[in-house]
């Protein structure tokens, strides 16, 4: 664990932990929060930020992250973010430093869904919205073997309901998705979240039922296209996912990771050791967020240009 872990750490226990112990949830507060502490990287030298936020772009309602000097008709990877929050807060704006950072290391075009929120759009509002963007970009031209799900926390979670859903369907699937401390089971059943609260230095255990209400209003927890967890997961794309040890969400990626693989998807997972919640927002000042997207971006280009399934294998490693 580097210093820079060490400390991003101790700044979320003395300014984000407090605010999960709270018994109710504003959204409105959340947002406020989030709008006056948003740090935004400068756009990437070489590459065009595209806002996309006027009510006639939907289902493209977001921003575009594209390399300058790449032809309209390049066949680049595409990559579809999904910005974590608990449904409720964040943006694509609060998400550049990692949708920037997938961007620069895989040479993807990056497209960061602004979907709607809960409380005022609750499931499946965020699952709608993403099923038309990545049906929108099909139908712009992107080929789904060229096309990458990615999102962080409730992302990851909305990444893979969109991945069961689109099989479901019929529809012909992306080349693969990343996971990021993916919330998976908005039931709370994870054993982590009681054996790694007081460890995680992001949320209280408690907070997990608490935001997951929010989102699911009258739906059972255990939907599948909300909780992925309980979903059948045949025949899905490769997976690509990461979880820090002491996470409250750890047993979230833990396992659908077993249940992925037990179905015969691949997987690729990585716990690594100490790092708080969806840490790979911290590049460029965490080094362990640096490896981490390293690693993503790796998977990124491996799943975009390799289409022999043999070739893929499930693995379960520890970074350290």
């Amino acid at each position: 664990m580097s210093w820079q872990s060490a400390l991003a750490c101790w700044i979320l226990r003395r300014q984000y932990l407090p605010q999960t112990r709270h018994p109710e949830i504003s959204a409105e507060h959340a947002r406020a929060l989030t709008s006056k502490r948003v740090w935004s990287p400068p756009v990437p030298r070489g590459w065009q930020l595209r806002e996309q936020y006027q009510e006639s772009d939907w289902p493209l309602h977001g921003e575009w992250l594209d390399p300058e000097d790449a032809p309209s008709s390049a066949r680049i990877p595409t990559i579809l973010y999904l910005h974590g929050g608990g449904y409720y807060f964040c943006s694509p704006r609060t998400h550049r430093s990692v949708s920037f950072g997938l961007a620069t290391r895989t040479g993807a075009r990056v497209f960061s869904l602004d979907y709607r929120r809960a409380p005022e759009h609750r499931f499946p509002g965020a699952l709608d919205d993403t099923l038309a963007a990545y049906r929108r970009l099909i139908a712009a031209g992107a080929s789904p073997q060229s096309l990458v799900l990615a999102g962080d926390s409730a992302g990851g979670g909305l990444a893979l309901a969109a991945l069961v859903a689109l099989r479901d369907a019929g529809e012909a699937l992306p080349a693969g998705a990343l996971l990021f401390s993916p919330w998976t089971d908005l039931a709370a059943t994870g054993a982590s979240i009681m054996s790694n609260d007081g460890a995680d230095p992001m949320f209280c255990g408690a907070s997990i039922a608490r935001a997951a209400k929010l989102y699911l209003g009258d739906t059972p927890a255990t939907h599948p296209y909300a909780s992925p967890l309980y979903a059948d997961l045949q025949n899905l794309p490769p997976l690509f996912i990461q979880a820090g040890s002491t996470e409250v969400l750890l047993d979230d990626a833990r396992r659908v990771a077993e249940r992925a693989i037990q179905a015969g998807v691949a997987v690729e997972v990585k716990i690594w050791t100490k790092m708080p919640h969806a840490w790979q927002l911290w590049v460029p000042f965490l080094p362990e967020a640096r490896h981490a997207l390293d690693d993503a971006a790796h998977f990124v280009r491996r799943v975009t240009s390799i289409r022999d399934d043999a070739q893929r294998s499930s693995t379960t490693s520890i970074a350290r």
